[in-house]
This record gives structure tokens, sequence and C-alpha cells, in this order.
């Protein structure tokens, strides 16, 4: 009996000590369907710090977003998975941003280009930022090495999972995902 109290103890300090992964593991047992490949790890990892830019050419960097769950998509117009998954995307961020959560997107561009722009209007995606890493800066931290590569940060701007490879981000499996990592911060 003893044993068992000291387990119980050692466990609800644990939960108490890193909600966070216990807010993931949640998450992660609702990744199925298109998200059964995301990856999910054991402990975050570090945040990244590398500088991309918006359409205008603002710098930006992802500390922009911190205290927000954030699905971070990199993305090429010449990528025909991304043409087929940035619509859902779409849907995701128009169902569920707000103050916990965000998608951005970032596509992988020297500079901004009319074919950007063309790219989105053709699949019908008026409501995803147009970032663009034109030093590749933070898609080599993020290890970018096919698209469309997404990942998911926590609100201390850590890496917590990452699928490479297009998922269904507008699918009930993914809202109800995303809505167990909000949920499990309030």
């Amino acid at each position: 009996m003893k044993k068992l109290g000291f387990t119980l103890l050692y466990t609800a300090a644990l939960a108490l000590a890193n909600p966070v992964s216990a807010d993931v593991s949640a998450a992660k047992a609702l990744s199925t369907g298109s998200l059964k490949n995301l990856v999910w790890h054991d402990t975050p990892k570090p945040t990244m710090d590398g500088s991309f830019v918006s359409f205008e050419g603002e710098p930006l960097t992802l500390e922009h977003w911190r205290g927000k769950w954030v699905v971070l998509n990199f993305w090429a117009t010449w990528c025909a998975p991304c043409r087929k998954e940035m619509p859902s995307l779409s849907a995701l961020q128009a169902d569920m941003a707000g103050d916990a959560f965000e998608v951005v997107t970032v596509a992988a561009a020297r500079k901004p280009s009319p074919k950007i722009s063309m790219f989105l209007d053709s699949i019908g995606v008026d409501n995803l930022p147009k970032h663009l890493d034109t030093k590749g800066a933070l898609g080599s931290q993020a290890g970018v090495i096919a698209m469309p590569l997404t990942v998911i940060l926590d609100p201390q701007g850590q890496e917590v999972a990452r699928l490479f490879g297009e998922a269904d981000w507008a699918s009930d499996d993914a809202k109800a995902m995303i809505a167990a990592l909000i949920d499990a911060d309030n």
C-alpha cells in the first residue's frame, strides 16, 4: 500500500511539474487518420530562432507567436502535395485560429513572387500568411528535407511533433487533436 501511495504521489508530482507532456500525450492519442504518421517527441525540442520574412519583407521570428499553439507548415509553389494540403490548413485556420492557436505557413522562396499569390488563389486559399524563408535559415533549422513539412509548436515555441508529407488538417481528427492541446492549457 505504501508503494502504491508513493507511486501515485510521484506520478502526480511529475504531471504537475511538466503539464505540457501530459497535454501532448492526450493529443497524441487523437492523431489518427491522415495524422497517424505525426511523430511526437518525448520531450519538446528547443525553440527555432531562424529568421524569415513577411511577403512585404518585414523580418520575423517564431517569437511573434509565443503563447500560442502553432501548426508551422513549410511549403513551395512547385510542391504537388502542398497544393493538396494547403486548403485543409486554410480550413483549420478558419475554424480554430484565435488567442490560443494559429496556422503559420512559410514558403521556400528567395523573394516575393506573383507565383505565390497565384498558387494560393488557384486553390482558393486567402487566409494563410505568405511568409518566406528567403535565406533558408528557418527551414534549415527545422530540418526541411522534403515538403510539405509541418511542425507543431507549443506555447513556449518548442517543437512537440512533426510530420513529413501531407495531411488533412481540416479533418475531425486534426481538429480534435488541436482542441486537446488548446484545452489542456486552460
